[in-house]
């Protein structure tokens, strides 16, 4: 079999994805578990094989994350369900004052978004937006892009969110060091794709019609008064206290006690499930709730993950199947003969997912699982830029495909127009200054 072939048949089946989803409408799972098999089928493996081969991507991705996504989870439903994020919100927007909505927001994303995915974050804080624009009387664009920025970015860049853990896990990266990298990333990305794009469209688009915030019933509501903003802060930035606690730990003891309680708290199961528990004992015991109310709502918030979880799992399937087709060889071969830029090509094939799915952690996922053999084989390129680069393009384009494009449509009373003019030109910021950041790190690298 040739390499041109196999990098025909590679190149056929992202965009037999793409366009079946993206076109068709098929459901992603389906697709992604179909065309994994007709990879497999194309290349001369059996049927047998070519689900083996789907399996073993699935189920090497799954036993990994599907409990920091599960803890991650129940995580943030314990900082919504005990008003702790409605205390944070509260407080920056009284300390910024209504003319400065915009910064407010944007760290609101930042902080709140940190366990909890996107959608999840922009459904239970749109309507604080909403709520704080009018009160501010400043256009509801202004307050809600640099929300909907700062989830995203730290949906693509910050550990311990389940997404970026997926890449960091693929490419045997340093979490430590992709949290302060990526930190160092997110917070300029964030100003300039948050309020200060925000500012500017805010200005020159009028938005028609009634926002549907007005009507919308959020499924979680405080159980109790909400609880001091230290505590509320304490609870949601816990992970990641404890990764880098962790790091710390590993660096001062490189053996012995020390070295091994490093460890324990650097790992992102250990940390999510420590939080969780701190939560649920200051959040929710403390504070007067019952073990039996608290049990109901870390259950109840696990169903609504299973099609994500599916999805990821379809996503580091169909990875594999490239894999096994050849294809990470060919591209390999192709970058040490050519010296392509490996960083580019994450990013690249991270976009394409995404145009395809959607979903920025299978885009994550697949890309991860497809070129992290390349990464590994090389030996050109950091293992942390990697996880920053297929990070970046997991959020690109903000497609149609995406739940959280029509999220933003409805929820704000855009047209399709201005929903591309705004959210998909956000995300697109977003890949671009990051993928640029991951860039100048690995140039970095590279100089040292």
């Amino acid at each position: 079999m040739t390499p041109f072939f196999t990098l025909a048949i590679g190149a056929a089946a992202i965009v037999a994805v793409i366009v079946l989803i993206a076109r068709f409408r098929f459901e992603p799972t389906m697709t992604l578990f179909g065309v994994a098999i007709a990879v497999g089928l194309a290349v001369g493996h059996a049927p047998t094989q070519a689900v083996t081969s789907f399996e073993a991507g699935a189920g090497h991705a799954l036993g990994h994350i599907a409990f920091i996504i599960a803890f991650g989870t129940m995580l943030g439903r314990m900082v919504t369900e005990s008003g702790a994020a409605q205390a944070i919100a509260n407080t920056l927007i009284q300390r910024f004052g209504p003319r400065n909505i915009h910064w407010a927001m944007m760290l609101i994303g930042l902080v709140v978004g940190l366990p909890i995915f996107f959608d999840v974050g922009f459904v239970l804080l749109a309507p604080l937006a909403f709520v704080a624009a009018r009160a501010a009387r400043q256009p509801i664009l202004l307050a809600a892009l640099p929300l909907a920025s700062g989830l995203s970015v730290v949906h693509a860049l910050l550990p311990p969110h389940p997404a970026i853990m997926v890449a960091v896990q693929a490419y045997h990266a340093r979490v430590g060091l992709v949290l302060l990298l990526g930190g160092a990333i997110a917070i300029p990305t964030a100003i300039l794709t948050g309020p200060v794009f925000a500012r500017f469209v805010a200005a020159r688009m009028t938005v028609q019609g009634v926002s549907s915030l007005e009507a919308q019933v959020l499924d979680t509501q405080p159980a109790q008064p909400a609880p001091p903003v230290w505590l509320a802060l304490l609870a949601v930035l816990m992970p990641v206290l404890l990764i880098l606690a962790g790091l710390v730990l590993g660096g001062l003891f490189p053996a012995g006690p020390g070295h091994s309680l490093g460890e324990l708290l650097g790992s992102t199961d250990i940390a999510l499930a420590l939080s969780v528990g701190f939560a649920c004992i200051a959040l929710g015991h403390a504070r007067g709730v019952s073990s039996k109310a608290m049990a109901a709502h870390l259950h109840d918030c696990l169903a609504p993950i299973a099609f994500l979880v599916l999805l990821i799992g379809a996503g580091a399937g169909f990875g594999r199947a490239l894999i096994d087709a050849g294809v990470s060889d060919v591209l390999t071969g192709l970058a040490r003969h050519w010296h392509m830029p490996v960083l580019l090509m994450a990013w690249g094939l991270a976009a394409l997912v995404r145009l395809a799915t959607g979903s920025a952690t299978v885009a994550m996922s697949t890309a991860a699982a497809l070129l992290a053999p390349i990464a590994q084989q090389t030996g050109l390129v950091s293992p942390e830029a990697m996880v920053l680069a297929t990070g970046a393009g997991s959020v690109a384009f903000g497609p149609v495909t995406d739940p959280g494009f029509w999220q933003i449509k409805e929820y704000l009373g855009l047209s399709m127009g201005q929903t591309l003019l705004t959210w998909s030109v956000i995300e697109t910021a977003i890949a671009l200054l990051a993928l640029a950041g991951a860039s100048v790190f690995q140039y970095l690298v590279l100089a040292a």
